[in-house]
């Protein structure tokens, strides 16, 4: 879940050409919500800061839908400044990293 469509495109290539997974890009959480109600998903990599509403919010709506569901949040916010509770992968990402924590997740 990424409104950023270069971004987008890295997180979607990487992910796909270099980490073998099929992946599906949608700009808009709320569109993400609603195909995570019709979908099976192994995992979900988002963006922290998405327009109407932020990371952690589509976070907290992914756990009440399917609460074993693994999520990666991505950010460029200083990692001071995130919640001291959450781990979130850094902008700009590392392919070899993303693919990593990627496969750790879905296992």
């Amino acid at each position: 879940v990424e409104d950023d469509p270069d971004a987008a495109l890295f997180f979607t290539h990487v992910l796909t050409r270099r980490g073998g997974f099929d992946a599906v890009h949608v700009a808009s959480p709320a569109l993400a919500l609603d195909l995570a109600l019709l979908e099976r998903w192994d995992l979900v990599v988002a963006d922290y800061d998405l327009p109407g509403m932020t990371g952690l919010d589509l976070l907290a709506a992914l756990r009440a839908l399917a609460p074993a569901l693994p999520v990666v949040l991505v950010t460029a916010q200083d990692p001071h400044l995130l919640p001291p509770y959450l781990s979130a992968l850094l902008k700009p990402v590392r392919p070899a990293h993303l693919v990593t924590t990627a496969a750790t997740l879905i296992g």
